[in-house]
Formats: structure tokens, sequence, C-alpha cells
């Protein structure tokens, strides 16, 4: 899903826009259609936004943290390939070192003319072979088994680094909104406050001399402009987030 550009704090955008876990989506009744990022294809920056429920429990689950779950169940793949191909190696390396040792086989040592060269000729294609199949082993620890290993292990840090930086900005929306709503619920205190001293100034109900009227009117001011203020910043951070996943979706998919 692709996030809304409107913010918690501005109650004419409210019916346009849904917050699910302090992040605001479109309403779907105002997108029928998904706007997909890369519409020809299918890739991770398309989806993966949404929170999806655990089925193991009763909270929710971030919808990156699916997709590295995915990703991951390739590091077992990796590991199962290392493996299979350092047996290879430990069998052409046994196959290399037995036909080296063949070729060095006495019989026959002293045997002359046609035989004789013959023979040496089948050794010493005994010790070519050898020497084949040692270089092919260790072709294949230079080129495939080592570059395998140092992927998985980079592969395994880059997950684990998306993971922690993906998660901060998560952490950082959720300190965002929660701000949002205590400075939503100051202001209309302060709006109550004012309302309610401006109608007892009328009615004469109250003591209280325009002075106070107009701190309360500033006080009320003060939480209007610390509320504008504290959208701006959710919205810095939800803005944040959204550039992040799309980068790391699309970082994840290239590996």
């Amino acid at each position: 899903q692709n996030l809304g550009s409107s913010s918690p704090g501005k109650k004419q955008n409210k019916e346009n826009t849904i917050t699910i876990n302090c992040v605001t989506f479109p309403h779907p009744d105002t997108m029928p259609e998904q706007q997909l990022l890369k519409p020809t294809e299918w890739s991770y920056c398309d989806y993966f936004w949404a929170d999806k429920k655990d089925p193991q429990g009763n909270g929710t689950v971030a919808g990156f943290e699916l997709l590295l779950q995915k990703q991951l169940k390739g590091k077992q793949m990796q590991k199962e390939m290392s493996e299979f191909i350092r047996e290879r190696i430990k069998i052409e390396e046994e196959y290399a070192k037995n036909l080296a040792k063949l070729s060095q086989n006495s019989l026959a040592a002293q045997e002359e003319g046609s035989l004789g060269e013959a023979w040496a000729q089948v050794k010493k294609s005994l010790a070519d072979e050898a020497e084949v199949h040692l270089k092919f082993s260790a072709k294949l620890h230079s080129e495939v088994e080592k570059p395998l290993m140092n992927f998985r292990e980079n592969f395994k840090k880059d997950m684990k680094k998306c993971d922690h930086h993906i998660a901060d900005l998560r952490k950082q929306l959720a300190s965002r909104y929660a701000a949002v709503e205590k400075a939503r619920k100051a202001l209309t205190e302060r709006q109550r406050d004012l309302e309610m001293k401006t109608q007892q100034l009328e009615i004469k109900l109250s003591n209280k001399t325009e002075e106070d009227i107009k701190k309360a009117r500033r006080k009320s001011t003060q939480a209007g402009d610390d509320l504008m203020r504290c959208v701006a910043l959710y919205n810095q951070a939800q803005s944040k987030w959204f550039e992040e996943m799309v980068t790391t979706t699309l970082e994840l998919e290239r590996l």
C-alpha cells in the first residue's frame, strides 16, 4: 500500500485517511485502486506496507518483518549450498590424491620397450588427471565456495542492519504519533477552558477579567502551534519511513 500524505492532526482529512498502528494510509473508499510504484512488475516496494495479524498471538507483525522472514529463508539455502560445494571439493581433493598415489605405483617400473613406454604414459596421464582435479577443487573453493560464504556473511549483516534501521524508524513514527495525540488532547482542553471562561464572563458568573481571557487564548493558541509542530514532525518521520521502506525493499529485492 502507498502511504497517504495527510496527517493525523488535520480533521478535514480524517475521513480520507485511516491510521493503523501509528501509520497513516489513504482510506480505501477514497482510493479504490492501489497506485503502484512499479506497476509493470511485481516488486517488494509495492507490498509489505501494512501490518498483519500475528497467527501465533493477539498482536501484529510489521509487513517489513514478514519480508525479512521470507528473505532469511534464503540463508538456510545458502548454508546447504555451501555444504554441498564443500563436500564436492573434498571429493575432488580425495580423488586427486588417490590418482596421484596410483601414478606413483612401482608396478612394472622395470619394464622396457614399447610396453614400458605405454605403462609410463598411463602413469603420467594419471598424474596429469590428478593435477586437473586438484586445480578444479581449488577453483571451486576460490570461485564458488569462498564468494558464497562471503555473500552469506554479508547477507546476514545486511539483514540485521536493515531490520534495526526500519524498526528504529517505526519506533520514531510511533513516538511522533503519540506526541500528536497528546498535543491534540492538550489543545482540546485549552479550547474548552477558553470557551468556559468566555461564557462565564458573558453571563457574569465569574469575576474573571479580560486579562484572564487573553491568557487562556494565548495558551490555546500555543497549544494549536504545538499541535502543528507535532504534526509536521510526524509527517517528516512518516516520509522518512516511507522513503527508507522503498529503498530497503528494493535492495532486498536485488539481493
